[in-house]
């Protein structure tokens, strides 16, 4: 029997990275942003909405060790100030003050949307201020040239309106963190490939040309949201800057990869953002509890490796996704991809929700095949012809005149400044005492 000429020892091998380069290393710094606590919320037992996934996600991540490789953030909460700059301050208030055994008026549930897909849940307001506030400073590291790339998986909670959540999403973190990139940046690209349309991020910026909106979902006219025909193109100064790639069931790896492809690559010359938000709703892939696609894992995370090649500062949400076991493989993989590694295919053993990636233990289960394609290569090319025909009308991109950086671009609270004036007091303070001193010590000798 053979024996290994070096062997190493057990705390070594606990160090060894479970990945490894794939040779294209763009040098883009990566941040991964992630509050623990935003996964231990629960909407209710029956609902297809699980923060655990999240969890999920953050095992992953956490077991190949891609930690080692981002700079690895706990962002806090979003303040009530910050999410208003987006909602409004009933519909906030709203959130921070109701509870789930306080009955509500019939009035109250429909000004406020709440029903099956939004119920009230205890720390809804917490909850929704986690992602938001994780999503606002990957912004900040962008905004401050602290990171190429900047990834929040619980944030891409894209169909939140102003005045009422819709579709399992309470707080619109993307559209807050486009916001906060506006204020820097001239031009924004908002991207979505979640397998619903991005309605509530087209919504608040329909009427911009600083924000080009893009996203790929089954359409038929029913499908929740019901939005996201072709002929959805922005309103006024908007027109144009709306762009929706309407999906049949079933669309498999090649097709989807090549028309996305097909589409992004004149939008992104023509309006040549200086910023990009990628949602990567994991609803998309093949066997999710709510989907219709045939997506596989690596195809998903081909489109997001195409945008990253860019090399434009970019943030990274998650969004949907309902068969969580799937839906932390996807964000991992794409971690991995975000940071030009790649990673062994077996899921490691020692992970302590490793039960929950049977029978195959794989970052990449078969997930194609359950449904027909209903998108024919005629239909799929009669989208292609009339998105570039809407990206041909476009004018030059959009320049805009910028004024100074605000100074709160930092994201500090009220807290955290008083705090921080208080120690730069006290250490002038220090400095006055020690020059004292030194002029004592000078007269003295």
């Amino acid at each position: 029997m053979d024996t290994p000429t070096f062997t190493v020892d057990a705390k070594t091998e606990a160090h060894t990275p479970l990945f490894y380069s794939n040779g294209q290393k763009t040098h883009q710094q990566v941040s991964y942003h992630f509050n623990p606590s935003v996964s231990r919320y629960h909407y209710g037992s029956l609902h297809p909405m699980k923060p655990f996934r999240l969890m999920l996600t953050d095992h992953l991540v956490t077991s190949y060790r891609l930690y080692d490789v981002m700079d690895v953030y706990e962002p806090r909460a979003a303040t009530r100030e910050e999410m208003t700059a987006f909602h409004s301050a009933d519909y906030i208030d709203f959130l921070k003050t109701v509870v789930p055994d306080v009955k509500l008026s019939d009035e109250t549930m429909c000004q406020f949307n709440i029903g099956d897909d939004c119920p009230v849940f205890a720390g809804m307001y917490d909850y929704s201020s986690m992602y938001a506030g994780a999503s606002l400073d990957a912004t900040r590291k962008l905004i401050s040239g602290m990171s190429d790339i900047a990834i929040n998986w619980s944030g891409g909670l894209h169909h939140a309106k102003k005045f009422e959540p819709s579709g399992f999403c309470y707080v619109n973190d993307i559209v807050l963190s486009i916001i906060n990139l506006l204020r820097v940046h001239p031009r924004v690209m908002y991207i979505d490939i979640d397998l619903h349309h991005g309605d509530g991020v087209q919504e608040a910026f329909n009427t911009s040309d600083r924000v080009m909106t893009v996203s790929f979902h089954k359409y038929n006219g029913e499908f929740f949201p019901g939005t996201g025909s072709v002929d959805e193109t922005g309103i006024g100064k908007g027109a144009g800057y709306a762009i929706n790639v309407p999906l049949r069931d079933g669309i498999d790896d090649d097709s989807y990869i090549r028309l996305f492809k097909s589409v992004m690559e004149p939008l992104i010359a023509k309006f040549r953002p200086t910023a990009i938000v990628q949602q990567c709703g994991a609803d998309s892939l093949g066997y999710d509890r709510l989907g219709c696609f045939n997506l596989n894992i690596r195809a998903h995370g081909e489109c997001v490796k195409f945008i990253k090649s860019y090399g434009i500062p970019m943030l990274v949400v998650g969004g949907g996704g309902y068969t969580p076991r799937n839906v932390s493989r996807l964000w991992c993989y794409e971690t991995s991809v975000l940071n030009d590694v790649t990673l062994d295919a077996k899921i490691p053993n020692y992970l302590d929700t490793y039960n929950w990636f049977g029978p195959d233990y794989s970052l990449h289960p078969q997930l194609e095949g359950r449904i027909d394609n209903k998108n024919s290569k005629k239909y799929l090319e009669s989208v292609k012809t009339t998105i570039l025909e809407q990206i041909r009308q476009l004018g030059h991109a959009p320049s805009v005149q910028m004024q100074q950086v605000p100074p709160d671009i930092s994201g500090l609270t009220e807290e955290e400044e008083k705090m921080i004036r208080e120690l730069n007091h006290e250490q002038e303070r220090q400095k006055a005492i020690e020059k004292d001193n030194a002029r004592v010590g000078e007269v003295e000798s």
